[in-house]
């Protein structure tokens, strides 16, 4: 079996395993479980975070800098 590709581009480390048996009532309690962590790094890391993906996308349209009014389309 192929390993699915992580979000995070990490290739190696732990196996998490999940039960092919939850229930959809157990599922769901995990999904809430998920979105409470989430909801509590962001509220503690806001700030950190907003500054982090800023930065991310400036660098990303710096990289490819297209201007549609002054430029051909790169393709």
């Amino acid at each position: 079996m192929k390993p699915y590709p992580q979000p995070a581009g990490l290739n190696h480390g732990l196996d998490c395993l999940i039960s092919a048996e939850w229930t959809p009532a157990q599922a769901f309690a995990v999904v809430e479980l998920l979105d409470d962590l989430r909801d509590r790094i962001c509220a503690h890391y806001q700030t950190a975070l907003f500054e982090l993906l800023r930065d991310e996308q400036s660098r990303d349209s710096d990289a490819n800098p297209y201007d549609p009014w002054t430029e051909e389309p790169p393709f």
